[in-house]
């Protein structure tokens, strides 16, 4: 059992403006995934350029935040938001679904796709190779915050968080950190730059987007079954040799749309 690091949320206060860690997660996230990008671009590696990577950013941005708002209000608590709508808006009180902001994302990437002459394929690859950078930083900032914490386990890994009881929990944002995170980006990585040293021609573009659909959905999956389920959601199907949390179930949909991209562009690729 390990003993919960002290961390202030809190970053940076400057007088009445507080910036906390979790926004400096989402800045690092976009900023590194910008810097790889950019990176690939120099190496010619890349399906865009510069002054549409600076769009791509923006676009990114205000898909993960609307589509993170809108899922989280369309997913988890449907019932509190439809009664309270002024509050949809207050996303400074927390709550963002990433399967929300993963489809607001996809929004971003197919809008400036039609608009700059992109294939949208090529470019979600792209952006796809950089999304676990995001979600690593993410997940180390919801363990400082001592949120999205794990059941409670006699694993010698467990630690005790502030506001969750006096049992030892998993340490679940920090197995999301390291398989959502930084596995899977190994992995995509090590799949694009592959992918790119290939004659145009035999590149399968969207095969790194189906991958990380697959493995994005199959992480979490896993993941949610030492996880703490929403409070207010509990277990969708709780019984003794099978549970399914809210999760897990918007994960099976992920996981299913990524297995039938990946198969459908092998087989157009075989049969060219």
């Amino acid at each position: 059992m390990f003993a919960f690091p002290e961390i202030d949320p809190i970053a940076v206060s400057i007088g009445p403006v507080a910036i906390r860690w979790y926004a400096l997660a989402y800045m690092a996230g976009l900023l590194l995934g910008y810097a790889l990008l950019r990176w690939q671009i120099a190496k010619d590696n890349a399906p865009l350029s510069v002054p549409q990577l600076d769009h791509l950013l923006n676009a990114s941005l205000a898909g993960i935040l609307l589509g993170g708002r809108l899922g989280y209000v369309l997913f988890y608590k449907p019932a509190y938001y439809f009664s309270n709508p002024i509050e949809i808006v207050m996303i400074w009180q927390g709550g963002m679904s990433f399967h929300g902001g993963f489809l607001g994302v996809l929004c971003a990437i197919y809008l400036l796709s039609r608009r700059a002459s992109v294939p949208f394929l090529a470019l979600g690859d792209a952006v796809a190779m950089a999304a676990p950078l995001g979600l690593f930083f993410g997940r180390i900032a919801n363990f400082i915050n001592a949120e999205l914490y794990g059941r409670v386990t006699t694993s010698p890994l467990g630690i005790i968080f502030p506001g969750a009881g006096s049992d030892p929990r998993h340490p679940s944002q920090l197995y999301e950190a390291l398989s959502e995170g930084i596995l899977l980006f190994c992995v995509l990585f090590t799949a694009y730059q592959l992918k790119m040293r290939q004659p145009a021609s035999q590149r399968r573009d969207g095969h790194i987007m189906a991958l990380f659909a697959m493995g994005y959905g199959s992480a979490r999956y896993l993941v949610e079954f030492v996880r703490e389920p929403d409070a207010h959601i509990g277990l969708l199907i709780n019984m003794p040799f099978f549970t399914l949390s809210m999760g897990q179930l918007l994960c099976l949909p992920m996981i299913l749309a990524g297995a039938v991209l990946y198969i459908s562009i092998s087989r157009k690729h075989r049969n060219v």
